[in-house]
């Protein structure tokens, strides 16, 4: 019996220990969670009597265990690692100095608020802190010089606030990945940032003055702008030299050299004109027979008004004349009609004789609005540097055409020489899905069931092509919101399908879609894709591009953001569990559906993968996504509003 008893007296002891343990190892630090009140006091003072059960933030509860409102913890449930409240209208203060006795703090945002006062020095103290985000607030004063000492930092946003006076030397933190602060009164000059490192940086509309740091060209004008005293790259504004500074005197006889300068000047530009003159009105002469010499090949025109079918009016037009086109060369000679009924009747003098208006040049081909008589408008697309024959370009053009579908715009006719090769489209008044998203000036921006259903129509389209084209191995190659247009009933629309297959791979540096396999340089003998060695492969790089194409909807930044990677700088904000950030704050205001845009992110992210192999094809990609728009239409309207 006295054995048994000892083993009893033992095991009650023991599960004393294990009693006393256990609150310590699940609740979090006592003189953390005292503090942690303290600072929410501040904040809103009031808040923790009045918010009752479901916000948490008492002392009869825990930080990790007791549901607090926006905290966030390890998985042992020990350390608060986020402390988020967003939009919640506060309108207190920020106190460092309780915040920063909780020492595993790494992310605190408490933008959205209307916070007062400014940013205690003592911040410095939060050395854990990773993400710090203040923007949106009635914060002002200057920035302190501790958070220059915070060297685990990586993003920091004040940006939309109040603060004035010198900007501390933040450019010392070398992990620093983002920083805002436009939209605030500071001023003197910025500090020499390594922009190398930076995936977002905004300091406009501020009062810097001097030198913009030597940027290297990864950020744009828009980062800067609204510095009445910047100057230098990128801002229009150049920096003045040194003797600009200084006072010019000019004397009389500095005058007299000066305006003789001018004179000769003058009798020189009267002379060139002159010349000028007399070689147009010769070659208006020469030009006045119906046959004339372009690069050594013969134009037999029929009309008076010569080769001259893209001259215009507008200050943007171009001659086809200086085109190579001949019914000598070899290989297909006229305009092939396809089965648009748009365009039954038209003949290639028909283009040769209207008016054009250059509307752009890219890296592959011009870009031609044609009127003719009838008021028919056309775009026409002058390819250049096309490895491809005739023959398969006409076999190319016939099949795009046969597979139709509605999110797909069709060639209606094109033209195939040795040298020249035009495709003709149906022009569309209602522009593209980039200068939707991207050239706001003012109207509304798109809604989220809106973008939800361009997304859902394009990989409709994409998928079917797919499915269509597979055996003739031609994918569409070129994915990006500027190849996605709205037709008159505000239909989105895939154009250009098909021609880039046989085109040369873009340098690395140059392309602003591009997946991650045409990342690296090839040779001269490797520039040109072959359909029947990477027939699977086009349409792998097709998933992708839909991929950052959903990126652009979802964020509402443009792909290539003064050198900024889309899918790179999404890819680094979902690793480092800041998901939210990654959306457009046009959707966030509106109060779109953060789980259904999480879930087309989830798609996105698929479809971006760095191994084409664990991309889905597009009729998995339109599966998901319809999946997601059908549950956004029991609540919301995806008719497509233009603003």
């Amino acid at each position: 019996m006295g054995m048994v008893k000892l083993i009893r007296m033992r095991v009650l002891s023991l599960l004393s220990l294990l009693v006393l343990f256990i609150p310590v190892a699940i609740s979090v630090d006592d003189n953390a969670k005292s503090s942690m009140l303290l600072f929410m006091q501040r904040l809103s003072p009031g808040i923790v009597r009045h918010a009752g059960d479901n916000w948490g933030w008492n002392s009869s509860s825990d930080p990790c265990t007791g549901n607090w409102k926006g905290v966030s913890c390890d998985s042992t449930l020990q350390f608060v690692q986020k402390i988020v409240l967003e939009g919640l209208n506060f309108s207190g203060s920020l106190d460092a100095d309780s915040l920063c006795i909780v020492r595993s703090l790494g992310v605190l945002s408490l933008k959205g608020n209307n916070l007062t006062g400014g940013v205690p020095g003592t911040i410095s103290n939060c050395k854990h802190l990773t993400h710090l985000y203040l923007s949106s607030n009635n914060l002002s004063g200057q920035l302190p010089d501790g958070l220059s000492e915070l060297g685990n930092l990586k993003r920091l946003d004040v940006s939309n606030n109040d603060f004035s006076g010198i900007l501390p030397n933040v450019a010392r933190i070398s992990g620093l990945v983002t920083f805002l602060a436009q939209n605030n009164r500071l001023s003197g000059a910025l500090p020499a940032f390594d922009f190398a490192n930076f995936q977002q940086f905004n300091v406009s509309n501020n009062n810097f003055t001097g030198p913009v740091p030597d940027g290297k060209g990864l950020f744009g004008a828009d980062s800067f702008g609204g510095n009445p005293g910047l100057c230098g790259n990128p801002l229009p504004n150049p920096c003045p030299s040194p003797s600009q500074h200084k006072s010019k005197k000019w004397s009389v006889s500095r005058f007299d050299a000066y305006f003789g300068y001018m004179i000769i000047g003058l009798l020189v530009t009267a002379f060139a004109v002159y010349k000028i003159s007399s070689k147009l009105r010769q070659k208006k002469e020469r030009n006045s027979t119906p046959k004339r010499k372009v690069r050594n090949q013969d134009i037999t025109t029929t009309s008076s008004s010569g080769p001259n079918a893209y001259s215009s009016t507008h200050k943007n037009s171009e001659n086809i004349s200086e085109f190579s086109i001949t019914s000598a060369e070899s290989g297909a000679s006229s305009l092939v009609v396809l089965t648009s009924p748009a365009a039954k009747d038209l003949k290639f003098e028909d283009l040769l004789r209207a008016p054009a208006e250059l509307l752009g040049r890219g890296k592959h081909g011009t870009l031609y609005k044609v009127i003719l008589n009838s008021g028919l408008i056309f775009v026409v697309k002058r390819i250049k540097d096309w490895r491809i024959s005739p023959e398969e370009f006409d076999h190319r053009m016939k099949k795009v055409d046969q597979a139709k579908h509605p999110n797909v715009l069709p060639p209606i006719a094109f033209y195939c020489s040795k040298q020249e090769k035009l495709l003709v489209y149906l022009y569309q008044r209602n522009g593209s899905l980039f200068s939707l998203l991207h050239a706001r000036r003012g109207r509304e921006a798109v809604d989220w069931a809106s973008r939800l259903t361009i997304a859902a129509a394009i990989s409709d389209g994409l998928a079917f092509m797919h499915s269509k084209l597979r055996e003739d191995g031609i994918p569409h190659g070129n994915i990006k919101s500027t190849n996605i247009l709205f037709d008159e009933k505000a239909e989105p629309c895939v154009s250009e399908y098909g021609l880039m297959l046989a085109h040369r791979h873009e340098h690395p540096n140059r392309s602003t879609n591009k997946t991650p396999e045409q990342s690296e340089s090839l040779s001269d003998a490797e520039v040109v894709y072959e359909a029947t060695a990477s027939r699977d492969g086009g349409f792998k790089d097709d998933v992708y591009r839909f991929g950052v194409v959903l990126l652009e909807l979802l964020t509402g930044k443009m792909v290539q953001n003064n050198g900024t990677d889309l899918a790179k700088w999404v890819n680094s904000v979902v690793r480092e569990e800041w998901t939210g950030e990654v959306f457009d704050g046009v959707l966030v205001s509106e109060g779109a559906s953060e789980e259904r845009m999480v879930n087309v992110l989830q798609v996105a992210l698929r479809c971006i993968s760095d191994v084409p192999g664990e991309r889905p094809n597009m009729r998995v990609v339109t599966e998901m996504i319809n999946s997601i728009k059908q549950e956004e239409e029991r609540s919301t309207s995806s008719e497509i509003i233009f603003p």
